[in-house]
């Protein structure tokens, strides 16, 4: 906190961008009561106690975690894919993704397996373009999107069948900047697309692709959250 604002603000710390960091914190929880089970996901009713002292109960989805990935191609156009999500009742645009289900997987190895699963495609070039909770008051859910160049042809992994909704997911491509366009309008509601769009966007236009995090960036918020 570096300085302070006159005016209506007046007296609101101003961040500096060292401050600009989320804070990892675990009050404590006097109880778990795990109100339904579901295949990947559960939900969980805790008893926490405030720093103060009083107690409140806090419902949540546990969540494993998901990667997303914006495969951009040599016209700056991306990959998508239309996916019926029933809880919205929408088919929506969005980016290939799945989720961090399988154990202590790595997050870039997740991504590569849904690029190939999704789209039937393979990239030389891997960044890190955000990280981002998708619904922390409701959800544990952690996400990384990738960007991903340099893109190839590659088959189906091994054993992957596509069914119900990945079934009737088809395959389409549309440019970056009419996505920012799309997103800025309100057509667009996807949050792996959203985040993953405007960041990539941001990118390009500030420093370039080059200078994001690399691929294997660690991801501490996912990690502190997950313990």
């Amino acid at each position: 906190m570096t300085e302070v604002d006159h005016g209506p603000l007046e007296g609101t710390p101003i961040l500096d961008d060292l401050a600009l960091l989320d804070d990892p914190q675990a009050w404590s929880v006097e109880a778990t009561d795990e109100l339904a089970a579901g295949r990947k996901t559960s939900y969980r009713s805790d008893r926490v106690r405030t720093p103060d002292g009083e107690l409140i109960n806090r419902e949540y989805l546990k969540h494993p975690g998901a990667v997303g990935v914006i495969a951009l191609d040599d016209h700056d156009r991306v990959v998508l894919v239309r996916q019926y999500r029933h809880p919205v009742r929408h088919r929506l645009v969005e980016p290939p993704a799945g989720l961090l289900d399988n154990g202590d997987e790595d997050y870039l190895i997740g991504a590569q397996r849904e690029l190939a699963e999704e789209v039937g495609l393979a990239a030389r070039d891997w960044r890190v373009l955000v990280d981002l909770f998708t619904s922390p008051g409701i959800s544990s859910e952690s996400l990384r999107v990738y960007l991903a160049r340099g893109l190839t042809a590659a088959p189906l992994p091994d054993g992957f069948v596509p069914h119900a909704e990945e079934a009737h997911m088809d395959v389409v491509r549309a440019g970056l900047d009419d996505l920012v366009q799309a997103v800025l309008e309100g057509r667009l509601h996807n949050p792996t697309l959203v985040a993953g769009i405007l960041a990539a966007w941001a990118a390009r236009t500030r420093d370039g692709f080059d200078a994001l995090r690399p691929a294997d960036a660690p991801w501490p918020a996912r990690e502190a959250s997950r313990h």
